[in-house]
C-alpha cells in the first residue's frame, strides 16, 4: 500500500498525540474532573490572581477609586511614571492602612533608548533613574519601558548590534534599579505600536541573556492577541522573568468582558499558575460602557471566575 507524506505526518502526529494521552491517563478514558485534575497537578500552588487598577481605570478621586477598589478586592495600584517624583508622599498618604499596594509603574519617561540621537537616549536614561528612585519609595514592582514606539524616528535598525546595545543599557539601568529596591521591566508590543520587541519569548531571553535581578518582562494580553500563538505558552516562555501582566478586552481593547464572549483568558491563566505567578495582574484599558466603574466590577468577577476555571 503506497501513503504520501502529508498522510504519512498525519497518521503519525496522530499516533503521538493517543500515546501521550494513554501515558497521561494511564491507558484508560478519564472523565472530565480526573483530565482537570491531573492538568492541575502542573499547577505551582504559589500562584495568585492579584488584581490591579491603573489610576485612570475608574472614575473619581484618589479615595473614591481606592475605596471601591478594596471594596471588590483590587490590591494593586499602577500609576503613571511621569511627575511620580513629586507624588510619591500623597500616595504613600493615600494608601496607609489600605490593603492596596503600588503595583507597576506604567512608562512616564522622556525620550526613547533606540533613538539614533545621543541626548535623546540620555534623556530617556535620567528621567527613567528618576522614576525608578521614585518607584523604590513606593515599593512598586517595577517600571515599564518600551524601547521604542514605531512613532519614535530615526531609530536604531533591528540588528544584533542593536539588541547588544540594549542589553548593555538594561543591564546599568537594571542594576541602578535594584539598588533603589524595584526592577526595570521590558514592554513587547504589538506590531502596530512597535518594530521591536514583540513576543514575550524575545523580552525574557533578553532578561536571560542580561541575568540582572532588576531587569524582568511583562506580558500584556492585549498585545498578545495579534502577537502571540498560545497565551500559555507565552507566559511559559517569560517563566520566572515575568514580572506584571496586563489586562483589557480582546477586540477593542476595552475593560475585561465588554467583548463578550471574546473576553476569554483561561489559557493565560493557566500558564501563570504554572509558573506560579504572584505578582499584578493590571487593567490597562478604556471602557465604552455607560457606568464605567460598574463596568470595573464587573470584569473583576470574571477575572475572578475564569482563574478558577483555569
Amino acid at each position: 500500500m503506497s501513503i504520501n507524506r502529508r498522510n504519512f505526518i498525519k497518521t503519525s502526529m496522530g499516533a503521538a498525540a493517543l500515546a501521550g494521552v494513554a501515558a497521561c491517563t494511564g491507558g484508560a478514558a478519564k472523565s472530565g474532573s480526573e483530565t482537570k485534575a491531573a492538568a492541575t497537578s502542573l499547577y505551582n500552588p504559589n500562584a495568585k490572581l492579584n488584581i490591579s487598577f491603573q489610576e485612570w481605570t475608574i472614575d473619581g478621586e484618589l479615595k473614591d477609586k481606592l475605596d471601591f477598589m478594596e471594596q471588590h478586592g483590587v490590591v494593586g495600584l499602577e500609576v503613571g511614571g511621569n511627575g511620580l517624583a513629586g507624588r510619591v508622599d500623597e500616595y504613600k498618604q493615600a494608601l496607609e492602612g489600605r490593603n492596596i499596594k503600588i503595583s507597576a509603574i506604567c512608562a512616564g519617561f522622556d525620550g526613547f533608548m533606540l533613538s539614533t540621537d545621543e541626548a535623546i537616549r540620555n534623556r530617556c536614561r535620567d528621567s527613567m533613574r528618576e522614576i525608578c528612585t521614585a518607584a523604590g519609595k513606593l515599593g512598586s514592582t517595577g517600571v515599564i519601558i518600551v524601547p521604542a514606539f514605531n512613532s519614535q524616528q530615526p531609530c536604531m535598525p533591528h540588528t544584533q548590534e542593536t539588541r547588544d546595545f540594549l542589553c548593555q543599557w538594561f543591564n546599568e539601568l537594571g542594576t541602578f534599579a535594584v539598588e533603589q529596591g524595584t526592577t526595570v521591566i521590558l514592554e513587547p508590543l504589538n506590531r502596530r505600536e512597535a518594530f521591536y520587541l514583540r513576543l514575550v519569548a524575545d523580552a525574557a531571553s533578553m532578561c536571560r541573556d542580561i541575568n540582572n535581578p532588576g531587569v524582568t518582562c511583562l506580558g500584556d494580553f492585549w498585545h498578545m492577541t495579534w502577537e502571540e500563538t498560545s497565551d500559555m505558552g507565552a507566559f511559559l516562555s517569560a517563566g520566572k522573568y515575568l514580572q506584571h501582566v496586563h489586562m483589557a478586552s480582546r477586540k477593542r481593547r476595552l475593560i475585561p468582558g465588554e467583548d463578550g464572549e471574546a473576553d476569554n483568558y483561561v489559557d493565560g491563566f493557566k500558564g501563570l499558575k504554572m509558573i506560579g505567578y504572584d505578582k499584578y495582574v493590571g487593567f490597562e484599558c478604556n471602557s465604552k460602557a455607560e457606568d464605567k466603574n460598574a463596568s470595573a466590577a464587573a470584569a473583576v468577577e470574571l477575572l475572578k471566575k475564569q482563574w478558577e476555571e483555569a
